[in-house]
């Protein structure tokens, strides 16, 4: 046998522990745990974190191989000391239940956070890492605390300060002002997926605060106005910025963690994200981030948020206990409408802890499962896909991960997972650009892509359809630039994807000649009008609906720059121009009924035309493809793309006593691309082909796509 002594507070505690460094027996202790200004009882196991009760605080934490545990306080200002303000230590006999650490404590809080200490095995190979001189945190905490402003090194230029956890009080309080779930239908949604810190950090925005929740709340209307109904929040709890901190001579500043894909806490909003920081302890932080939600909901806006994942637990049943208690907080009590998990397919692997009977409470006949087999159930999303809370919200996975696992069309669904659709991005960018032999599969994204949903039961609106997302090429760098341009991350250009299906348009780089940036924004705009009449939901990036270019940095992780700041002088800009485009077709989606059907398209309401209506080409060399579509509210449809390097006549859909109007031409000029009725003289502009149209007809150019609507003739009753 091994003999550990502990010296606590003038009291010994013998824990004897055999050659596997297990727990048989603890002596008593002969004082119970005390402090000079709280009053300590033994406490609860559950609920876990810090919860406010009864004039005091109960703290309950899980540690598994633990031999003693010590909750320490700090106030503020010692905390940025790195000093500990008082410690409590740990009785194991009347504050541990089981695996659970626990003491209720009264006393005065204010200006109080806390954290923990524990010791045990310090064995590497077993995954034990026990250092007693370490604070920790709780990973229930409601709010963790660390530096005051984003990007500011801690003490003695640390990127790793102390941190510590708020203290709840039955006074936190938010005026939800009757807030209430949205609830729009999945179908019904254009997603904005946005950078809390680059939506307002640029001095253009304006706003009071920049590069926090309240200056995105100052922000909404640009996003109602755009006809937004779904912002999706990439990483908005807590991590550290500085993670990567380190000196970047190709751009004279230093890189951090952007993006914010490496969570501290899951509970805890970002601190630094909000305006008053780390005042009142975060209580004021997590009420600017309710208050975003909240005035958000006001204009018709759902939120959604990234969950990311600790990739060390996954497929363990206490991470997905904990995973399980962070999504349901972010529901019930942020008011967040759905997720949007980061790398999803990992979730769907057999982890190290794999056992069919833990489980599932019985043995699986033959089961021969290895770490990393993906399961066809796999337990944490059948459990969130059957909670009463979670299952009632948007659920999106991004279904691939790090390890080469992709699910598209495939993940383990419920009916109620929708996904991130890779494909529909790499179809519509190789057919726009003009790459033979993708006719087919350009129609099957439009139709919502049935080849990859229709089979497993799923709808069109399972597809979160996009072009553009925050890792890869902005819009304006798809059509800018063949090659990527990373050598700002300080990389040597090694980082990023090399394969964007990408065309430049004939020069690389943003000074080129007229024609070439004329082609440029006829290809952005066919990019947004194919995502806003396909079936689905269209996802936009931020930043995307003026142009914004990241100079060909398709993996801006490490920026906090003009690289990822939404430019508002330059969406200024482009107010008359393609900002105005992209306002009009998602104004135009709303509209229609047809483009956002509960089911896939059929022949009783869909055509598909060639050069000759009725007559499409699949072929292998085919650049074109047009159909019309039956619409409750705007009669019919004609929608055409042609992407070769020639133009053409098509002849349309021959309608008695109808005839075809032009709507939008993307070959077009601003703002005669969307005849909307802020164009001068619109009338006449609409007549400038009636020559054509009157003989069903209509002109395409090059790289050029169209809307045109069935009105009734006047001109045959």
């Amino acid at each position: 046998m091994l003999k550990q002594e502990l010296r606590i507070n003038s009291s010994l505690v013998v824990n004897s522990r055999d050659s596997k460094n297990e727990v048989d027996a603890t002596a008593v202790i002969d004082k119970p745990p005390k402090s000079l200004r709280f009053t300590v009882f033994p406490g609860n196991p559950t609920p876990f974190g810090a919860t406010a009760i009864d004039g005091g605080v109960n703290f309950a934490i899980f540690s598994g191989n633990s031999i003693s545990a010590t909750l320490c306080f700090f106030t503020l200002s010692d905390l940025h000391k790195e000093r500990v303000t008082e410690e409590i230590i740990l009785d194991p006999l009347t504050n541990k239940t089981g695996d659970i650490w626990h003491v209720y404590v009264k006393g005065d809080f204010d200006n109080m956070l806390y954290g923990y200490k524990f010791d045990g095995p310090f064995l590497p190979e077993e995954g034990h890492y026990y250092n007693p001189s370490s604070i920790l945190l709780d990973p229930f905490a409601k709010a963790v605390i660390s530096r005051d402003n984003y990007g500011e090194l801690g003490p003695e230029g640390s990127c790793w300060p102390q941190m510590a956890c708020m203290i709840p009080s039955i006074k936190d309080e938010f005026d939800w002002q009757g807030d209430l779930p949205l609830k729009f239908r999945q179908r019904d949604l254009i997603i904005y997926e946005m950078h809390v810190r680059g939506f307002t950090r640029h001095e253009s925005s304006s706003t009071k605060y920049l590069g926090t929740y309240l200056g995105v709340t100052e922000k909404l209307d640009h996003l109602k106005e755009l006809g937004i109904n779904c912002i999706e929040l990439m990483p908005c709890h807590e991590f550290n910025e500085l993670e990567y901190y380190s000196y970047n001579s190709a751009m004279g500043d230093h890189k951090v963690n952007f993006w914010g894909y490496s969570t501290v806490s899951f509970f805890s909003p970002m601190i630094r994200y909000s305006a008053s920081g780390s005042q009142n302890c975060g209580r004021d932080a997590i009420n600017e981030f309710k208050l975003l939600v909240r005035e958000a909901h006001k204009r018709g806006i759902e939120v959604r948020r990234h969950a990311t994942i600790l990739s060390t637990y996954f497929g363990n049943v206490k991470y997905s206990t904990y995973s399980f208690c962070t999504d349901r907080y972010w529901v019930t009590e942020m008011h967040i409408d759905g997720f949007r998990f980061d790398l999803a397919s990992i979730l769907t692997r057999g982890s190290s802890l794999w056992d069919a009977a833990n489980v599932y409470g019985t043995t699986i006949e033959d089961d021969m499962l290895t770490t990393g087999t993906p399961l066809s159930s796999p337990p944490l999303l059948d459990m969130i896909s059957n909670d009463p809370i979670l299952c009632r919200t948007k659920l999106i996975a991004e279904a691939w991960d790090c390890g080469g696992l992709y699910q598209v069309g495939d993940f383990p669904h419920w009916g109620i997972w929708s996904e991130w659709n890779g494909k529909y991005r790499d179809m519509v960018r190789l057919f726009i650009k003009g790459t033979d032999g993708f006719a087919g599969a350009f129609a099957e994204c439009l139709c919502g892509s049935p080849n990859l949903y229709q089979k497993g039961g799923r709808r069109p609106w399972h597809s979160i359809n996009f072009v553009c997302a925050h890792d890869g090429f902005t819009l304006a760098d798809l059509v800018t630039y063949n090659e990527k341009h990373n050598l700002a991350n300080g990389e040597n250009n090694n980082d990023g994807e090399n394969h964007n299906n990408s065309w430049n348009c004939g020069q690389e780089g943003e000074f080129a000649s007229i024609s070439v940036k004329q082609l440029r924004k006829r290809q952005m705009r066919n990019f947004f009008l194919c995502l806003m009449v396909s079936q689905g939901v269209p996802m936009i990036y931020m930043g995307d609906e003026y142009g914004h270019t990241k100079g060909g940095n398709n993996n801006s992780y490490c920026h906090d720059n003009y690289l990822n700041y939404f430019r508002w002088d330059k969406k200024d800009e482009a107010a008359s121009d393609f900002y105005r485009f992209c306002r009009l077709m998602t104004k135009f989606r709303s509209e229609c009924e047809s483009l956002g059907l509960s089911d896939f398209p059929t022949s009783e309401r869909l055509q598909w035309h060639g050069h000759v209506p009725e007559c499409p080409d699949w072929s292998e060399a085919s650049r074109f493809v047009a159909f019309s579509m039956k619409d409750l509210v705007k009669e019919e449809l004609y929608i055409a793309f042609n992407t070769s390097h020639l133009p053409i006549t098509v002849n349309l859909p021959s309608r008695p006593g109808y005839t075809w109007e032009p709507l939008v031409d993307t070959g077009k000029t601003p703002p005669y691309d969307f005849l909307f009725d802020d164009v001068p003289e619109r009338r006449i502009a609409a007549k400038q082909y009636q020559h054509f149209l009157d003989s069903d007809m209509y002109p395409i150019l090059s790289y050029s796509s169209i809307i045109l609507l069935l009105k009734p003739d006047i001109h045959s009753l």
